[in-house]
């Protein structure tokens, strides 16, 4: 690869709010073509993220929009929720959406490491990746229950079923990490495999 397409996964500042609109709008194109449940994000509520330190980017060496993800806090801190993932096309099927992932989730951990990490998504890679950091699937009575989450879905062409389900159930799988329960699974599986690699 051109050191110039090189990708550089990084928490976005200020200094990215020109991506903003791009971002928004491959969102919405996005869930369009895929004809499932992706709520709209404004360029405004973009920025407000790059400004807040709760958004990862990546972008090129040159300078070219690759992604973007970002987390919200609710329950005064008790629960975090991971969001908005987005690949730009050019760069799909590259690892670039892993990365993100990645970066987004150990930034929530980071900044609140007691809080419980969730992320609701009706797309199978997203469901994988979620896997392979801790999460475990969960009913929606598991997540925030904060209203402005929910109204979050509001742009959502499912947002009627979800309503008419008060906010229990749609088509979207939830998924939590717990803090708590990943430390004892830790303990637990060092504990059986011992220092040797085998089961004590």
């Amino acid at each position: 690869m051109d050191p110039e397409d090189d990708i550089i996964v990084r928490v976005a500042n200020v200094s990215d709010a020109h991506y903003a609109k791009m971002i928004s709008e491959e969102t919405e194109a996005s869930a369009i073509k895929r004809g499932t449940g992706i709520s709209k994000r404004t360029p405004e509520s973009i920025i407000q993220k790059m400004e807040q330190g709760k958004a990862v980017i990546a972008i090129t060496a040159s300078g070219q929009w690759v992604g973007f993800s970002y987390f919200e806090v609710w329950g005064n801190g008790e629960f975090v929720s991971n969001s908005g993932l987005i690949v730009n096309p050019t760069y799909r099927n590259q690892g670039v959406a892993a990365k993100i992932k990645n970066k987004v989730f150990q930034l929530a951990r980071t900044s609140y490491p007691e809080a419980k990490i969730f992320s609701i998504t009706t797309g199978l890679a997203i469901m994988k990746m979620n896997a392979r950091l801790g999460f475990e699937t969960v009913t929606y009575n598991e997540i925030a229950k904060d209203k402005a989450f929910w109204e979050g879905c509001r742009s959502c062409v499912n947002y009627s079923i979800l309503q008419g389900k008060q906010c229990t159930n749609c088509l979207c799988t939830a998924m939590l990490f717990s803090p708590e329960e990943y430390m004892k699974s830790e303990k637990s599986t060092k504990y059986e495999m011992g220092s040797t690699g085998f089961v004590v």
